[in-house]
This record gives structure tokens, sequence and C-alpha cells, in this order.
């Protein structure tokens, strides 16, 4: 049945989602209608709202943009691709292989999101190479498929943000800590049952043996060794490139900081906190400065898509937030809502947002000003709401192929490969989501 339920999927998605660039661009004009219809900004108002939005996330697109590609450089440091490679030998089956990697990948974005998404697409790859007759596209979306427990995870925007000070609802709410929302048993519940239950999931999806998708060996290629030997009558410019006393220094200079930083602030962590432990732990891993370059540059091209596109989602969100339209879908589903039903219509009003602005950090944006005063009003918990926020938004990147776009750049895949078996990922992931938004 589930099998089924991906094959027709796939051939929907095959046949009718376009590139994510298309889709970014058509989410934008849709957008523009729907404020125009629903709001009373005009079309130079939603015309000022878009251009001066567009720039908006460039400091947000620059941190995505290193922890995909300080992720991706430190997957590929020799350390770490052996744990990937031993971690890959205990998939003895195709089968045991998307079970595998869905495991792994839930897993992975549980300690970070970014980590997860770029090592995820690694291991599956791994898998790929050291197991024959797997189905390399439906192993990528199950990389992608864990990506569903960043959330909840400790990494998760939402929680983080809501106990952050200066953030958009404190002055209404005060800081929600992270003991009412990542730590919470609702949440357990959910992200335990994923990492759980998606593998088996995921194993139904298994296409037929005539439908695999035979794949181009080129693409899974071992990664080249980014050392460089130098003879013995090298420049001193030559051996300060490959010097590793020089990697050291820095890398204790960081990690210095990181320690006074932690001992001051607690343990807490953010994307920037991320993306220097990343970056610090890669420079030492690859033992030299133009290893880790060469690391670097080979990563780079995992984020053209998002350089290209997050300007347009940019624009995007201030269109909704601007206008309105944001607080209008939320309100929508909060106005049906009572103390018990609060946290599910929270859940699908994030969800369709989603749709237009898939971030974390932009979703608490628009809709932390008016769940949190609405979950006051109705006595609503503050955190369940808050994770409600965070769980539509993790749930409908399974449909939104925004955040894909790292891993099908490491596959080298489009995403009408892999969104079929996201979709059917999506439906068939509902009912944990619901089950503990409703009953924990």
């Amino acid at each position: 049945m589930i099998g089924r339920i991906s094959r027709v999927m796939t051939r929907v998605v095959s046949r009718y989602l376009p590139d994510p660039l298309i889709f970014a661009m058509l989410l934008t004009m849709l957008t523009f209608i729907i404020a125009l219809a629903l709001t009373p900004s005009t079309p130079m108002d939603l015309v000022n709202l878009w251009g001066n939005g567009f720039w908006n996330l460039l400091a947000f697109g620059m941190q995505m943009a290193l922890i995909i590609v300080t992720g991706h450089a430190l997957a590929s440091s020799p350390p770490v691709k052996r744990i990937l490679r031993l971690t890959a030998s205990l998939a003895k089956t195709p089968v045991q292989g998307v079970m595998l990697v869905t495991f792994f990948g839930s897993v992975a974005c549980v300690i970070n999101w970014g980590f997860g998404l770029v090592v995820g697409a690694m291991f599956a790859r791994e898998v790929a190479r050291r197991v024959p007759g797997s189905d390399y596209p439906l192993l990528i979306a199950c990389a992608y498929i864990g990506f569903m427990t960043w959330g909840g995870g400790f990494s998760g925007s939402m929680p983080l943000l809501a106990a952050t000070p200066g953030n958009p609802v404190e002055h209404i709410a005060g800081l929600i800590p992270v003991s009412q929302t990542m730590f919470t048993g609702y949440n357990l519940f959910i992200t335990l049952t994923l990492i759980l239950v998606m593998p088996f999931v995921t194993r139904m999806m298994m296409p037929r043996k005539d439908d695999i998708m035979m794949i181009d060996p080129a693409l899974l290629e071992e990664e080249p060794d980014f050392q460089k030997k130098l003879p013995e009558d090298a420049p001193v410019s030559l051996r300060m490139e490959e010097s590793r006393l020089i990697a050291w220094i820095i890398g204790i200079l960081g990690f210095t900081f990181l320690g006074m930083y932690f001992i001051k602030n607690g343990f807490n962590i953010t994307i920037n906190t991320v993306n220097m432990i990343f970056l610090l732990t890669g420079l030492l891993l690859h033992k030299t400065p133009m290893a880790y370059m060469r690391a670097v540059s080979a990563a780079a091209r995992s984020t053209a898509g998002i350089l290209v596109q997050f300007p347009f989602y940019a624009g995007i969100q201030l269109m909704m937030e601007g206008s309105g339209l944001g607080g209008l879908i939320t309100e929508f589903f909060i106005n049906v809502a009572n103390k018990e039903t609060f946290p599910l219509m929270t859940f699908f009003s994030s969800a369709l947002i989603n749709f237009a602005v898939p971030s974390g950090g932009g979703h608490w944006v628009i809709q932390g000003p008016f769940v949190i005063p609405a979950a006051q009003a109705l006595g609503a918990d503050l955190g369940k709401s808050v994770m409600a926020i965070a769980y539509g938004e993790q749930w409908m990147n399974m449909a939104q192929p925004f955040w894909a776009l790292p891993a099908l750049a490491i596959a080298g895949l489009g995403v009408r490969d892999i969104m079929g078996y996201c979709i059917t990922a999506l439906l068939l992931s509902a009912p944990i989501f619901i089950i503990g938004l409703a009953f924990f």
C-alpha cells in the first residue's frame, strides 16, 4: 500500500513539480495575488514590501550557506569519512540501507540540522556505493526525510529563539525556556517516534526491482583527497599553506574562545557557535589550512540554490508580514480553536505558511506575535504553542523543496527524483504530530 502511494506521488511530482527556483517565483506571484485580494495593501505597497524585503535575510542566508559548507567540509574529512564507511557497512541489503539512512539522518538532524542535512546525504551516497541494487533517489529521499526531526532537536530554531532575549514575543510572554519546549514529554514522544517509525515507513516505499533507478556511476565516485604532498624544496609560502602548526594554533584559539563563551553564557548553542565549531573542527581534521580550503571549495557548490532563492523567500516573507497576510492565515486557524485544539490549529497554520516562508526564524517573526497572545488568552500551553509552529514547519518541509537543495547538490539529483517519496512521508507522518500535540 505504502509502495503504491509513493509510486503515485513520484509520478505526480515528476509531471507537475517545477525546479525549486521556478517554485519560489510562482510562490512570489501567488503570495502577491492573495495578499492583494485579502489585505488592504495596494499593488505598489506589495511591490515595495517585496523589493525592500529582497535582501533582508542576507545575514541569515550567509549563516545558512556557511552551515552547509562547513558541515560538508567536516563530513568530507578523513576521520568522518571513515566513520561514514564503517556505519554504512552495517547495511547488507537495499532494504537495510534505506532503513539505516533514514535512522542515521533523523538522529543527525536531532544533533544539528545543518550537519544532519549534509552528512545524511553523504551517508546515503556511501550506502549506495556499498550496497548493490540500491535505489539511489530513495536513499537521498531518506536522508531528507530525516530532516523532519530537526525542529525538536538541539538546533531547533523555534525553541531556541523563544528562549533568547530580544526575540519578537519576549515583550508579550517573556522568555519561554527550553524546559517547556525542547525538553518535554510530547517533544520526546514526537522526535523518538519519528526516529523509530520512519525507517519502517521508508522501507515500505522500496520500489519494485523493475522500477529501481539506475544511477550514473560518476555520481558515486569517491571525493578526492584534499591533502597535498609538498616537494622537499617547496618555498616558504607553500609550506605555510600546508602547515599543520598554523591550523592547530587557529584551532586552539577558536576553541579557547568557545570555552570562555560557554562558561559565560551557559551551553547556549546558536547558529554562529555551530558554524564556528564546524569550521574549527573541519580545519583540524583536514590538518592544514589549504586542505580545508580545498574541501570548502568542493562544498560551496551545494549552496548555489540557497544563495539564489533565499532573496525570493525574503521578499515573500516581508510581503506576508507587512501586508498582514501571515497574520490572517494564523488568525483563521486560531479563531476556530479552543484550549485543547489550539496546538493542532497552530501546527496546520504553520504548515501552510511554510510553503511561502520555509524558515524557522521567519515563522517565529510572522506567527509568534499572533500565536503567543492567543495562547495566553485561551490558557493554552505556551511551550507547546511554540513547538506547534516548529512542527508545522518541519513537517511541511517534505512538500517544500527548498531545504532539499543541499542534499540534491551533494547527490547530483533533481528535486523531482525524491519529492514523491518525501510527500508520501509527509502524509504518513502526520498522525505522529497529531497524537503528540493532542494527547501529550
